[in-house]
């Protein structure tokens, strides 16, 4: 697993031991990226990154090295936290990501101190995006957005992308097996 562009281009990652986590593949991260890059999202200064579900934190690197000033990954799996740690070391970013090693429940329950987000980064396990209480969790993440803030889901190709409170699907993509969902804040 590497970085796919940007300033870290290359770079190796490393990715939690077991099934445990599902790391997204480079084919979908460059995909990914290029979609936010062409939108602009890079091209905000300080732009801040919140990574739910981070895994092995693939998604906050590759957008740090893309321009992201300060990423926030929220991981509970001690194994991949350890690599999460590991890996900021290795690509030297270590100032620029702060890990919460905690359910992605709690740290939306209790978020007054995170303060808000340009891009928000959601790879939750497939099965979870079809529980019927994650529509909250992503309702309590789109409130955490900017103004201009985008939110990103990774979902199963097979599954609906979900309606979200406050936000509207602007796009989505599928990559093999992978979709992806792009969504913005409602006008008001």
């Amino acid at each position: 697993m590497r970085i796919t562009g940007g300033s870290l281009r290359s770079r190796a990652l490393r990715a939690p031991k077991g099934t445990s986590t599902r790391p997204t593949s480079d084919r979908v991260r460059e995909a990914i990226f290029s979609m936010l890059a062409s939108d602009g999202v890079f091209a905000a200064d300080g732009l801040r990154v919140l990574d739910l579900y981070a895994g092995s934190g693939a998604l906050a690197f590759e957008a740090i090295s893309r321009g992201a000033t300060e990423a926030v990954l929220v991981e509970q799996a001690r194994d991949a936290t350890t690599v999460i740690r590991e890996n900021a070391r290795a690509l030297g970013v270590d100032g620029a990501v702060r890990l919460l090693a905690a359910r992605v429940e709690r740290v939306l329950a209790s978020s007054e101190g995170l303060g808000t987000f340009g891009l928000v980064l959601c790879d939750p396990p497939y099965a979870d995006v079809r529980a019927p209480a994650f529509e909250g969790i992503l309702a309590s993440a789109a409130a955490l957005l900017d103004e201009d803030g985008v939110l990103l889901l990774e979902h199963a190709a097979t599954d609906r992308s979900p309606e979200v409170s406050g936000l509207l699907l602007d796009r989505g993509r599928r990559h093999g097996d992978t979709a992806v969902s792009l969504y913005r804040r409602a006008p008001r």
